[in-house]
């Protein structure tokens, strides 16, 4: 699956960059644009889209939290709550700037999985193969895996995100080129990441044929093929890895929703001044929680399951993501070129192909 991630590479540094760019240029939000162009129905059919497939991620957030904490034996029932209650805090109580400084140190602890993929000691020769070769398999599971891929790398919630977070932070387009490096930068660095996460629990885990049911499961199996310090270190990066983006796909519906219906929205409002914005973030937190702590379910389907989601409804995001960045009465001389909405709407088709393929198979079978 490695060339899978490779091309995502490029497809999540284009429509971030997208979206970093429409945020500058109008100052509005990707809602905020849906809504203006388009009208209130397709607000809400897109709003629809990003609220199931938010409320899965955030419960799938949650989800690998209490998989990481397990490795140390602490039991999800007391994990997740105080998870929760800590996310809520350290955002809501923060201004967006202290809030930004922690996402940021939260970052510095995905650098253990560069540790454990090093230490899983693997045949770089043959990985390095797989990264450029493409290896295409018709098989549904490969097929939904690599939906599932698409789905946690270049996420809908990301597209909302990236507008309305460069929109909150003021950025000008006199310096807009450093943001740009910043969004192209950070999509290299995140699937940089992701590269070695696929890396550890390959040559480990799916190499000598573990079957895991949690992410603590995969953690553990490590410890015998590994070595301790890698288990240790894929359990803090699982660990600070949810916390961050548990923080902010709250974040990212409370925008969304705010800006569909034009109410007050930003980090470091209070209550008596974003009321439905305060609201919005503390339901989907309580929400996510509360789906893992319900009894006897499936961490790891859970985290699949979302991200297929995730997935699946990309596209529809997509479409309104390069309609409105190739608007020249919107963005102007900063409109996409026609490369850059050539690639969109080819990889928006493909998943849209990959997905009717799929429910084909299943229909008939």
């Amino acid at each position: 699956m490695m060339w899978v991630l490779l091309v995502l590479t490029l497809l999540l540094a284009i429509t971030q960059e997208m979206g970093a760019r429409m945020g500058v240029v109008t100052g509005k939000g990707l809602a905020d644009l849906i809504r203006e162009e388009f009208g209130l129905r397709a607000v809400v059919f897109a709003l629809v889209t990003l609220l199931t497939a938010n409320l899965f991620v955030t419960a799938a957030e949650f989800a690998g939290l209490a998989s990481g904490l397990e490795l140390f034996g602490l039991s999800k029932y007391i994990t997740v709550p105080l998870g929760a209650a800590f996310v809520w805090f350290i955002v809501s109580s923060g201004s967006f700037r202290r809030v930004e400084r922690l996402f940021m140190v939260f970052v510095l602890f995905y650098f253990s999985y560069i540790a454990s993929g090093l230490l899983a000691n693997p045949p770089w020769e043959r990985v390095l193969r797989s990264l450029v070769v493409p290896n295409f398999n018709p098989d549904p599971e490969f097929l939904l895996l690599a939906i599932a891929i698409t789905g946690t790398t270049v996420a809908p919630w990301g597209q909302f995100f990236i507008q309305s977070y460069v929109r909150d932070k003021a950025v000008q387009l006199s310096e807009y080129k450093f943001t740009r490096l910043d969004v192209l930068s950070g999509s290299v660095f995140s699937n940089t990441i992701a590269f070695f996460i696929m890396l550890a629990t390959a040559v480990t885990l799916f190499a000598a044929n573990i079957d895991i049911q949690t992410a603590a499961d995969a953690a553990r199996a490590l410890r015998p093929l590994a070595g301790e310090q890698a288990q240790v270190l894929f359990g803090i990066g699982l660990v600070a890895a949810s916390t961050l983006a548990a923080c902010i796909l709250p974040l990212s519906t409370a925008y969304v929703v705010c800006e569909a219906f034009g109410w007050e929205s930003g980090v470091g409002k209070g209550w008596g001044e974003a009321v439905p914005f305060n609201a919005i973030f503390t339901g989907m937190i309580a929400l996510g929680a509360g789906v893992v702590l319900i009894p006897n379910v499936s961490l790891i389907r859970l985290m699949v399951f979302s991200e297929t989601v995730n997935g699946i409804l990309l596209p529809v995001i997509l479409i309104y993501t390069v309609r409105l960045c190739g608007n020249k009465r919107l963005m102007g001389e900063q409109a996409n070129s026609r490369l850059y909405g050539s690639i969109t709407w080819l990889f928006a088709a493909t998943i849209i192909g990959l997905t009717a393929y799929l429910f084909l198979r299943r229909l008939v079978g």
